[in-house]
């Protein structure tokens, strides 16, 4: 949603409460988990986005906090079993410090055209998010689709009834993949319209580029650790 006032003319806390704070390397050991955790909190970013075994070391520290967990979902590659998905989507959702849950469609899937299964398999977690009233954000992998490919699969999410379209995990390899770029957003935000939120995620390492994006009416970005304080204008 686009806001009245500048991003310039933001605060740093305003900023922040665009931000998931990415803490998903694989490499990273559970004091690293820990430790950038505390810093998302710290920053007062809507939420640290972190992989499913690490719920329980992180809701301590993000309890009582304005800062809330946002767990992915098959996440990165997308293509487990829509039963597989399910039965992580509830586990993950057992905690009470989740924000919102981030899964990843099957980019697959959607590159061979099937976007009624693409529907079918993110509706079945959108449903287990929502009986729980919460949102589901749903990963199109940007980067490894065409244009109308992007198009179709925006309107597969709306059908899905999730309520969420985001761009990328940021762990896609073998394309040329630019991320939230200026035009990728747009184009989703022309297709979903009001329907569903948008949020960007790859490759937003610059104050510059997190500002515009805020500007165009862009409602969450995903940033990784590293890049944090760089948009936040603390570096």
């Amino acid at each position: 949603m686009k806001s009245n006032k500048q991003a310039k003319d933001m605060s740093i806390e305003e900023l922040a409460s665009y931000i998931d704070y990415s803490v998903l390397k694989p490499e990273f050991t559970p004091d690293e988990i820990v430790k950038y955790c505390k810093k998302g909190v710290e920053l007062k970013v809507a939420q640290v986005c972190i992989s499913p075994g690490y719920m329980k070391l992180c809701e301590p520290i993000v309890r009582g906090t304005q800062t809330k967990i946002g767990p992915t979902c098959d996440f990165p590659f997308g293509n487990s079993s829509t039963e597989s998905k399910v039965a992580q989507a509830k586990l993950a959702l057992e905690s009470d410090c989740v924000g919102e849950l981030d899964m990843v469609a099957n980019f697959g899937l959607i590159r061979a055209g099937k976007y009624d299964e693409v529907a079918k398999d993110i509706k079945a977690v959108a449903d287990v998010c929502h009986e729980k009233g919460i949102e589901c954000k749903v990963i199109i992998e940007t980067g490894a689709l065409n244009e109308q490919q992007i198009r179709n699969a925006c309107h597969a999410v709306v059908k899905g009834q999730a309520d969420w379209i985001k761009t990328s995990t940021g762990f896609l390899t073998g394309y040329d993949d630019h991320g939230a770029t200026c035009e990728i957003i747009q184009m989703m935000m022309d297709e979903v319209g009001d329907q569903i939120k948008v949020k960007g995620s790859g490759h937003i390492r610059t104050r510059e580029h997190f500002l515009e994006l805020i500007d165009m009416g862009i409602d969450r970005m995903g940033v990784g650790y590293k890049s944090v304080p760089v948009v936040l204008g603390l570096e």
